[in-house]
């Protein structure tokens, strides 16, 4: 078995971190290692080393190729095959981890128009926290949701909610009904529990971005490598299930209008409520400051996000003491075809 290799202060790692080829001298022999990213899409998987005598058209040609139906090979056969799942974990999982993660999308998708991509933490203790996202021709789909407790139970009621919301967006509803879906099926399954959450849907042609906020912290939005913290902040709705039936106030939709490169940051209170060693909470100020650091070195948006989850890790010497779901997606559409849209001003 190949020794491991770091994802910072390793050439492997820059191939996984910049998703780009990386070619090295292979040592004695003369030879080459060529670094080929593992892709599913926008996830990713790994890297694969090559050796090679020479470098040459052929042999890339073919390192990519090969890196492509590995790709393939591993997409294919780790839903059913616990070897790449072990090959993957440090330690045991915890069960409702375990009932979670089956659920759980790939942490990364993305097409020409826009890439969404996510992190939760602890990744084998986790009990209430999620994240959904998904694409059609037209929409992104995302969201992000923070269930009421840290035990089976928690981790129950964000399955039931995740089942009701793909269930509703499958069926072609509307946000304001979508999450309705939501609130009925908790008040039928688990009277006694609730989700905060946010879901939006972004138009991928005209960059309107269309969300309900039910009792979570407002997403953020990140301009010209600028945090715009206050951007998005709206009046709260009740969280998902029995509390909102209790009210007969409507679900309100907000919408704002992105401009093409923007990116928009979800989190669970987890993030902000984490402790640095001094035992003083991380606070919105300062997790803006780590977002600005993380995001201002042009990286990939999945880069991004794991420099800023490591960057809290590393704060609470590798440990939260609550869950931490992050998820961010950018926007970033090609110049030909783009549509106006109406500027709509940030907060």
């Amino acid at each position: 078995m190949a020794p491991a290799l770091p994802v910072d202060g390793s050439l492997a790692g820059w191939a996984y971190r910049t998703q780009s080829l990386r070619v090295e001298e292979s040592g004695a022999g003369g030879g080459i290692t060529a670094w080929f990213p593992l892709l599913d899409g926008a996830e990713r998987l790994g890297v694969l080393a090559v050796d090679e005598t020479a470098l040459t058209a052929a042999s890339l040609t073919r390192g990519r190729a090969l890196a492509s139906l590995l790709a393939m090979v591993i997409t294919s056969k780790r839903l059913y095959e616990d070897s790449f799942v072990r090959r993957t974990r440090t330690e045991r999982m915890q069960l409702p981890a375990e009932l979670l993660r089956a659920l759980l999308p790939p942490r990364t998708i993305g097409d020409g128009n826009v890439v969404s991509t996510a992190v939760l933490e602890p990744a084998y203790e986790i009990g209430g926290d999620a994240f959904d996202h998904a694409l059609t021709d037209t929409t992104l789909h995302v969201a992000v949701l923070d269930a009421m407790g840290h035990d089976l139970a928690s981790g129950l009621t964000t399955t039931v909610s995740l089942a009701a919301c793909r269930n509703a967006r499958r069926t072609g509803l509307h946000l304001p009904e979508l999450v309705r879906s939501v609130d009925e099926a908790l008040s039928s399954w688990l009277p006694d529990k609730f989700c905060t959450a946010v879901i939006a849907q972004l138009d991928l042609v005209t960059g309107v971005l269309r969300w309900v906020n039910c009792g979570h912290p407002a997403p953020i939005l990140i301009r010209a490598g600028r945090l715009i913290i206050d951007a998005m902040e709206r009046d709260t709705d009740p969280p998902m299930g029995m509390p909102s039936l209790l009210t007969s106030q409507p679900r309100r939709t907000h919408e704002i209008a992105l401009e093409p490169g923007d990116r928009v940051l979800m989190y669970t209170d987890g993030v902000v409520e984490a402790q640095t060693r001094e035992a003083k909470l991380l606070g919105l100020e300062r997790f803006a400051d780590y977002v600005i650091r993380a995001t201002a070195g042009g990286e990939l948006a999945p880069e991004s996000l794991r420099r800023l989850i490591h960057s809290i890790l590393a704060m609470q010497d590798g440990r939260l003491r609550d869950d931490a779901t992050l998820l961010m997606f950018e926007w970033r559409p090609p110049l030909e075809g783009r549509r106006p849209h109406p500027r709509t001003p940030p907060g």
